[in-house]
């Protein structure tokens, strides 16, 4: 069968500027390199006869075989298109590059395009730096998602927070307020190779795709590879077991690219985030230890706010609590590593669900994940610049 790869970003376009919400119908950016002239002709024919916009090349006429295409299809005639491409044999995969490459391109003044660093397979890691004004002395916060490849509605979710960030300022006051104290770092997927290997391979891939020399077992769980309590209990020096350490901390070239910029920056990131699925958690350090955090009441008091607004607001319910008693030990963390080099007000999210569908979570349920995830981001990140603010104008005794 020939195939084609897709690669499709989903941008919710009219409905996010009209309401704020995540929703089913979306539009998309369909990037497409075809191989043989049958599928040259079936992309000419889309493009030309149906409701879609060519963006590159300018015309159809210009489609030849192992040049990319971007075809963008608007969200009420996507099942049409997509079942015709699919009638002729031509798959398609989820991807985030053109995205990106697109909202930065479109926002020059307020977005920056960060290379953090690439994967082992060499795709580039690339962050958005969201800075909406010029205040001096700016703090941030940094947001990571797809650290595991199968949890896919985690970049779903940053690509969404961009997007409703960049309309939503000076709109909505939270979300104004946020941006307005801080700059924000967003990492849509933070595991590209095992993301893609998701979409081609194996749906059900946790790791990232780094070789092992000493046998066939192929990645490290990059949620283990980080400097905190590395490779001790919940942890495996197993390269064969879903959560194998690594051959020591940061040996991965994602975590390392990730720890690296923090590390170059912990100054300014006040707030860390990273997000995953499954099981509608708000967990905080520690997970590496049953240990209790300095700051533990703080942060509870936070992870508590945000789960009880979600409870109010969507009538769902999150636990929270520190990972280690709420969850299970989990050494090599990233949100423990970022709360040891200093960056105090650390969390990881687990969306939807509580396990029905599981890694598997229907479209349909994905506008209240981004929207729980959402009222979550912004009643942490408030009480953030609030906590960070008194202490910066509070009074020095002698």
């Amino acid at each position: 069968m020939t195939t084609i790869l897709i690669l499709f970003v989903f941008m919710n376009l009219d409905t996010i500027l009209k309401t704020g919400h995540c929703t089913d119908t979306r539009d998309q950016v369909l990037s497409i390199t075809p191989t043989t002239q049958k599928q040259v002709d079936i992309l000419k024919n889309v493009s030309s006869h149906y409701e879609t916009a060519l963006w590159q090349p300018v015309s159809p006429e210009y489609i030849k075989e192992e040049t990319q295409v971007h075809l963008f299809v608007p969200g009420n005639s996507s099942g049409i298109i997509k079942n015709l491409l699919r009638t002729h044999g031509i798959t398609h995969e989820y991807a985030i590059y053109d995205w990106i490459n697109r909202t930065t391109h479109d926002n020059p003044d307020t977005v920056k395009l960060i290379l953090v660093g690439s994967s082992y397979e060499k795709r580039p890691l690339y962050a958005l730096k969201l800075s909406l004004n010029n205040r001096p002395n700016k703090k941030a916060m940094w947001i990571d998602c797809g650290i595991h490849a199968r949890e896919w509605v985690a970049p779903a979710f940053c690509l969404w927070f961009v997007h409703h960030s960049l309309s939503f300022y000076k709109v909505n006051k939270d979300i104004t307020h946020i941006l307005d104290n801080l700059d924000v770092y967003v990492l849509p997927v933070l595991n590209p190779d095992g993301y893609k290997y998701t979409w081609t391979k194996n749906r059900m891939w946790r790791k990232n795709r780094s070789q092992n020399n000493a046998n066939n077992c192929i990645g490290v769980d990059l949620n283990r590879n980080f400097d905190a309590n590395w490779c001790t209990e919940g942890a495996s020096h197993d390269p064969c077991s879903e959560i194998y350490c690594g051959s020591f901390p940061e040996s991965e070239p994602e975590s390392q690219a990730v720890a690296d910029f923090l590390r170059s920056n912990k100054d300014l990131v006040q707030l860390y985030l990273s997000i995953h699925s499954y099981s509608q958690m708000l967990l905080f350090p520690y997970s590496c230890t049953l240990e209790e955090a300095e700051n533990h009441s703080d942060l509870l008091e936070m992870a508590q706010e945000a789960a009880q607004a979600i409870r109010r607001y969507y009538r769902n319910t999150y636990s929270y609590g520190p990972g280690g008693k709420t969850i299970y030990l989990a050494p090599g963390g990233s949100d423990d590593w970022a709360y040891n080099l200093g960056i105090k007000y650390s969390f990881t999210f687990e969306l939807q669900d509580r396990g029905r569908y599981g890694f598997l979570l229907p479209t349909s349920h994905i506008s209240r994940a981004c929207n729980e995830a959402l009222i979550a981001v912004k009643i942490i990140a408030l009480k953030v610049i609030e906590k960070t603010q008194a202490a910066t104008s509070s009074p020095q005794t002698v």
